[in-house]
């Protein structure tokens, strides 16, 4: 196989696997066979070994001597930091968006408030994540600060996955929703201190699922830091 078509089937198994893994159809912890990857995508081992590579690279894969390799479980370490560090850009973001915002902009993110609800009518969770993500990268377009978003893209990832974990929990996916509809009307009103103040409330609220996501499912964690002594931050 020519080095181009090898590295473009590692980059399809990479993207596939890792989609897998952040949309926790892939559990923490799950056996990763390279084998059994190979064999199903009818390849050699070597793509797939090199996906594997990159996503051990993210803390996406643990690869443990002797005995194999499994879905990252998530470090609780990881969690307060990038909290800090998306919620301090985003509402710098959010501000920008409720001063520049057009009427045009604003019924796109319309739209997508209103998706929202539906993906929450119909339970939908990957359907309701997908428009989550794209009600904060619009933010950040609309701010015209859509490099600050790719930035927070590499920094949430284990964000991301803990909220996959806890969208499932009764009412979740309905309170962030109207969590959303409170900063999008914040933005239709062009209230930038407003704005901030509820991507503020928004983002600080993972927080209070920490230790219970934890409790309920303590498999899925590198309980590497006490978070009973993390403050309110």
């Amino acid at each position: 196989m020519a080095l181009g078509a090898s590295q473009s089937l590692s980059d399809s198994l990479y993207r596939g696997l890792r989609a897998s893994i952040m949309s926790v159809d892939l559990l923490p912890g799950t056996p990763i066979s390279e084998n059994d990857i190979a064999r199903s995508k009818g390849v050699s081992r070597t793509p797939v070994r090199a996906a594997i590579l990159r996503l051990a690279d993210e803390a996406l894969v643990e690869v443990v001597p002797k005995s194999g390799t499994f879905v990252g479980r998530i470090p609780l370490s990881a969690l307060p930091e990038a909290s800090i560090a998306r919620r301090t850009l985003e509402m710098m973001i959010v501000q920008s968006a409720a001063r520049l915002a057009t009427s045009a902009q604003i019924d796109l993110l319309k739209a997508n408030i209103e998706e929202q609800f539906e993906m929450v009518a119909r339970d939908d969770i990957s359907g309701f994540h997908e428009q989550d993500s794209i009600f904060h990268k619009s933010i950040a377009e609309i701010g015209q600060l859509p490099k600050i978003w790719k930035f927070i893209e590499t920094i949430k990832t284990q964000i991301d996955r803990f909220r996959r974990l806890t969208l499932p929990h009764a009412g979740r996916m309905a309170q962030v929703a109207d969590e959303h509809a409170r900063i999008f009307a914040a933005i239709a009103a062009g209230d930038e201190e407003k704005a901030s103040q509820e991507m503020h409330r928004h983002l600080s609220g993972l927080q209070n699922y920490f230790a219970n996501g934890v409790a309920a499912h303590p498999q899925y964690f590198i309980q590497d830091i006490d978070l009973s002594k993390i403050p309110n931050i």
